[in-house]
């Protein structure tokens, strides 16, 4: 039997991408330049994304990123499960935000029903939202440092994000793919001791900032290595779809909570971190802020929480589940349970897209009901899907070594890419 050939390392048409986007440009191919693959398995990719990049040297001269390695088809499963079997799937889209997706869907099917949500299920939503954004940019800033050099910072950023992770699962049972929203609400009520034990950690955690920023913001090899780096006009954030923390590093002053407020976040104090200058240091700088400003909104939250009482839950019988007691003792929530369970509920047809601000940009859910129990069609709209587009533009030019910075300073989820 005669040998098979050894698969080429290059995908096919790859090549020709680079070129066709070279000659647009009004570029000619370098005879010095040759195509390395950063990638697929690579640490600083911050997940299974395969880089094909052209260098003349060490110097970048096209990129095109190669996607799909991860693909789940958590769209297309979607249309298969009844509505409240979905959430589950939304945690693992961003599984660094898992919250924040179900929000994200929670909403876009409460418009369809047109539920009411009680007040303080709305507060609960928000703090959780908001300590899953620190949670998130905890893990951005650790690996990010630790893709430069700056070891350090990983191992104080990830204690911290352990305590919040333990305050995750204390209140979903899950540190987390927690899917503790509901549709109509909350899954459970917060634990004993949740409102003091978060208070320690918003405590503590301004102190833990200062620590992060006094080991980077100064440090000669830090700035070296991201200031001047990766830039991106906030004309060009804007023409390739780029939000949140990039976009606002760029310039660009958009932010869901402030702009299209949901959840009653009109009803907090705070402020949108904003630079102009546009590079890595930027984004840095801007999502460190982001930080302490989501600990005051926490904080306000907490506030809030502490003099108000009532439900988690809407008033929607035939579609929040009875608690276990009235399940227990009344007929009538019995067979509401029962039906819920197993035959889902309707929920009238319509389409709606609801956006919300996550820890990467604008995270949007577009569904649309045909009036049975089951979604038609659920799309997710990702930042990170729209931001890893400027990848090339932010470094074309630079160095090899400076892609890794900015990689980091994008801080992409493969998951919600590739979905």
């Amino acid at each position: 039997m005669a040998p098979t050939a050894a698969p080429d390392l290059i995908t096919p048409g790859i090549e020709d991408v680079i070129a066709d986007a070279k000659r647009h440009a009004g570029e000619g191919t370098s005879e010095h330049s040759m195509v390395l693959n950063m990638g697929p398995q690579h640490p600083s990719t911050h997940g299974v994304l395969r880089l094909v990049l052209e260098i003349d040297g060490e110097a970048v001269v096209a990129l095109a990123p190669d996607i799909g390695y991860l693909h789940t088809g958590i769209e297309k499963t979607c249309e298969a499960k009844f509505y409240q079997q979905v959430v589950p799937l939304t945690d693992r889209i961003d599984y660094l935000c898992p919250m924040t997706n179900n929000l994200a869907y929670c909403l876009a099917v409460e418009k369809l029903l047109e539920l009411e949500i009680p007040e303080r299920a709305q507060v609960l939503r928000v703090l959780l939202n908001e300590l899953t954004r620190i949670q998130s940019h905890l893990v951005w800033l650790g690996t990010h440092a630790m893709d430069i050099g700056a070891l350090t910072v990983f191992l104080y950023c990830f204690r911290e994000r352990e305590e919040l992770l333990r305050i995750f699962e204390a209140v979903s049972g899950q540190r987390m793919m927690t899917s503790y929203f509901r549709i109509g609400g909350l899954a459970l009520e917060p634990p004993l001791g949740f409102e003091d034990w978060v208070q320690k950690f918003l405590n503590a955690m301004p102190e833990r900032i200062d620590q992060y920023e006094n080991l980077l913001t100064g440090n000669p090899i830090w700035l070296g290595r991201i200031k001047g780096v990766g830039y991106l006009s906030a004309a060009d954030a804007v023409a390739l779809g780029v939000t949140g923390p990039p976009a606002r590093a760029s310039g660009v002053d958009w932010d869901l909570r402030r702009d299209m407020p949901y959840c009653g976040y009109e009803k907090f104090e705070f402020a949108v971190p904003v630079s102009t200058v546009g590079d890595v240091w930027a984004r840095y700088v801007v999502r460190v802020q982001e930080m302490r400003e989501s600990v005051k909104i926490c904080q306000q939250a907490l506030d809030m929480l502490k003099s108000m009482k009532g439900p988690i839950v809407a008033n929607a019988p035939k579609i929040v589940l009875p608690n276990r007691e009235q399940m227990k003792t009344q007929m009538e929530s019995l067979i509401h349970h029962f039906k819920i369970v197993t035959e889902g509920f309707a929920v009238p047809a319509g389409e709606v897209y609801q956006g919300v601000e996550s820890p990467r940009g604008e995270m949007g859910y577009y569904v649309v009901s045909d009036g049975t129990a089951k979604p038609y069609r659920v799309h997710m709209r990702n930042p990170s899907f729209a931001t890893l587009q400027a990848l090339e533009t932010m470094c074309k030019g630079r160095l090899l070594a400076d892609v890794v910075a900015v990689i980091g300073s994008i801080d992409i989820v493969l998951g919600e890419i590739d979905r």
